[in-house]
């Protein structure tokens, strides 16, 4: 955990907390001169942890232009799969850490972050949505198959299946700590050694730790120990495998899952930059970012600036599980919702960050005392509580907005590349001063907030937001395995039109309800070849 980028191990939202517990172990483990020095000779471990911080930091970036193709081309269980298989490679090369496995490894679980998360929050919207038909089907028979369930019915179902996963993958983020707790606590010097020439914490401080002891280690822990420690990470791994390998069952039907392929690679490349013409993205960017921000300033910030730097490095673990325990009981009550307006949890949140933030401004931790301690334990679990609530209220609201299902893989990877994005911002900006990094939060917060409700107050005056057209996939064409002419794969929109393929582009803003007049089919080269109208002609 050295000083150019201590913080970049903790948990995040675009990382697995057993990861995260193993990469901060990892560098904390890197950063001691003695453990180098006897371990590993001149291998160059803060070189090579420069560039695995980089690779984790860097590599999403890219994400918004092969996310949507690998989770079309996969599936969204299949792509969850292989992303956490990637996760359980990282952990795997610690058995021999050398820079051809260790830098490899880090670049591929860069690649893995935004596909992951965005591919689940496609199958948590989806999940919800087939709940719903489950729970109805007795009405559905009776209303006809082909009619398609009321906007907006699965909302309840999908704030309780967000609630129940973001209190356990909060809560996970206190098991991360157990290797600190149980293993690494036991080889650490007290504060009185780490913090020995740190001067300032807290909104003085400049950079991560500055100051901070080049040795952490009382005695250099046994390899078998080690060894042990990654075995029990790596036998998490494959239980997360195995989870949603057999747990998770397919998003889609497979006929569904041609549907969605047949839209073409390369309009699936193009729809998630179509989709930042919705005035309903463009005004979640700034929250989409501020999302990033607050939860890494938890960790570098928080934990790092304002915890370690006065209360020793042996107690960051604790810190964590506070932000842990407080997000993860957030996330709880966030059920709130299913009785509260939707822009409550996400307001609230806001709310609790703001005065935090403001209150850090005028903070200044003395190093090496203790008697503070409590304070950094509450501000660290009110943290938590203000993130649980806009991680949630973020991913219920894009589910709510976007319920079809051709949409929701390029809608949750605007979300999460946007998230990367204000990651390796802030991986940049590592050495600011402290003032710096909290007028930027600060500032962020308030332009997320404001935008946020300014979308909500077009969304009421009935603004029609511009969606780009999604290309109906062709049924009569060679090849496939079903010829009817139902498209199941069609959005609401095209299914009240009866027209999808010679749409305009974009939905014109309007008032809601108005809807273009006369079909509008043309048809496909297939069934201009039979010398065909279309699909009603028999």
């Amino acid at each position: 955990m050295g000083v150019e980028g201590a913080g970049s191990g903790c948990p995040r939202p675009s990382q697995s907390p057993g990861a995260a517990g193993l990469l901060e172990m990892q560098l904390i483990l890197h950063y001691d001169e003695t453990y180098r020095e006897v371990k590993y000779g001149n291998m160059g471990l803060p070189d090579i942890d420069s560039k695995m911080l980089m690779g984790i930091n860097v590599t999403p970036i890219a994400a918004l232009l092969y996310t949507p193709v690998l989770i079309r081309f996969f599936g969204t269980k299949w792509m969850m799969f292989l992303a956490v298989g990637i996760y359980a490679l990282f952990v795997s090369t610690n058995y021999w850490e050398r820079y051809y496995t260790l830098v490899p490894s880090a670049v591929a679980l860069g690649m893995a972050i935004v596909p992951l998360w965005a591919s689940m929050g496609n199958y948590i919207t989806r999940m919800s949505q087939k709940y719903y038909e489950y729970s109805h089907y007795k009405e559905q028979d009776e209303q006809g198959a082909r009619q398609r369930p009321p906007r907006g019915s699965h909302a309840p179902y999908l704030l309780v299946f967000q609630a129940i996963f973001y209190s356990f993958f909060h809560l996970s983020f206190a098991c991360a700590q157990l290797p600190m707790i149980y293993f690494l606590d036991f080889y650490l010097y007290d504060l009185n050694h780490t913090l020995y020439n740190v001067q300032s914490c807290g909104t003085k401080s400049h950079g991560i730790l500055t100051g901070f002891n080049k040795t952490v280690l009382r005695t250099l822990p046994r390899s078998r120990n080690l060894i042990a420690v990654e075995s029990v990470l790596m036998a998490v791994a494959f239980l997360a495998m195995l989870v949603v390998l057999g747990l998770c069952g397919a998003a889609y039907r497979p006929t569904e899952e041609i549907d969605l392929r047949s839209v073409g690679w390369g309009n699936i490349f193009q729809l998630p930059f179509k989709h930042m013409r919705d005035f309903r993205l463009r005004h979640l960017v700034p929250f989409f970012i501020y999302s990033g921000f607050e939860v890494l300033f938890a960790c570098t910030g928080i934990g790092l600036s304002y915890g370690v730097c006065s209360v020793g490095l042996e107690r960051l673990a604790y810190l964590l599980i506070a932000y842990s325990l407080g997000a993860s009981a957030a996330s709880v009550l966030g059920l709130l919702g299913l009785w509260l307006p939707r822009s409550v949890p996400l307001v609230a949140g806001v709310g609790l960050h703001l005065l935090l933030t403001f209150s850090l401004f005028f903070w200044a931790p003395v190093p090496r005392v203790l008697k503070h301690s409590w304070i950094l334990y509450a501000v660290a679990a009110l943290w938590g509580v203000g993130s649980g609530l806009n991680k949630m209220g973020l991913s219920t609201l894009l589910g709510i907005l976007y319920e079809d299902k051709e949409r929701q893989d390029f809608i949750f990877t605007i979300y999460h590349w946007w998230q990367a994005v204000a990651i390796f911002v802030v991986y940049l900006g590592s050495s600011l001063p402290m003032k710096v990094k909290l007028a930027v939060l600060l500032v962020t917060l308030v332009a997320a907030v404001t935008s946020y409700l300014w979308m909500e107050q077009k969304l009421r005056q009935g603004l029609t937001p511009r969606q780009p057209r999604i290309p109906r996939p062709q049924h009569k064409v060679r090849g496939y395995r079903y010829l009817e002419e139902d498209n199941s794969d069609e959005s609401d929109t095209e299914s009240k039109h009866g027209q999808g393929d010679c749409a305009e582009e974009e939905v014109p803003a309007g008032p809601v309800g108005t809807e273009p007049a006369g079909p509008c089919r043309r048809p496909c080269p297939y069934e201009q070849a039979l010398g065909s109208d279309g699909p009603e002609e028999q």
